[in-house]
């Protein structure tokens, strides 16, 4: 006889080992490349969680964010394709002109679909997806940049259980993003650029650690 939970199990993404929290969100406009460079080049190579990146870009060209930031850090970083399976110690980061959304079976999906707040990708519409797929289990960033993208998505991820930083004023190049962030009152942690990476090593590598 079939367990009527089978189901909703296969549904469900996987959780990864001797990690208490699987996914890490980040999302970043203007000055973000030097802010995602800090965070991601402190992150050691055991990091036992995957993550996954917005950053606004020109979508006229190329991007080279991969290819710049895997010189920076131990972690694997890749440009996300449609199918990718979410790995520890793996980052994946948004195409040009292409929102970015995690699936509840731990793949990635792109999409062309219509801007959001006037960008694509849109953090909004990766924190949304973020959400519902990892629920507690998610952490989302929020970086430099101009504008309120990701204000409404770090919404979703409080009401699922998930945990929300982002970039202090002092040390943001742009604070519109995590200004905005901040004004929605789902931010749990606003920290200097310096402390985001110690953060996400102390709460995804230790079990224990409470809310402030």
């Amino acid at each position: 006889m079939q367990n009527p939970n089978s189901q909703s199990e296969q549904n469900q993404p996987p959780h990864f080992a001797d990690a208490a929290f699987d996914l890490v969100a980040i999302a970043s406009s203007a000055g973000g490349l030097q802010a995602l460079t800090e965070v991601v080049s402190n992150l050691p190579a055991e990091f036992p969680a995957a993550l996954v990146i917005v950053q606004h870009l020109d979508p006229r060209h190329r991007s080279l964010m991969a290819e710049i930031l895997s010189r920076r850090t131990p972690l694997q970083v890749k440009q996300a394709q449609e199918g990718d399976c979410l790995s520890p110690g793996m980052v994946y980061i948004a195409p040009p002109n292409r929102h970015l959304l995690v699936n509840q079976d731990g793949t990635l999906s792109l999409s062309q679909t219509e801007l959001v707040h006037f960008v694509r990708p849109s953090a909004d519409l990766l924190f949304d997806s973020v959400a519902a797929s990892y629920q507690a289990r998610a952490i989302a960033v929020v970086l430099t940049g101009t504008g309120s993208d990701g204000a409404m998505g770090i919404q979703a991820i409080e009401k699922m259980g998930g945990t929300v930083i982002a970039q202090d004023e002092e040390t943001a190049d742009y604070f519109g993003m995590p200004g905005a962030a901040i004004n929605s009152g789902a931010v749990d942690f606003i920290l200097p650029l310096a402390d985001i990476a110690p953060a996400l090593i102390t709460l995804v590598m230790q079990t224990d650690i409470p809310k402030a």
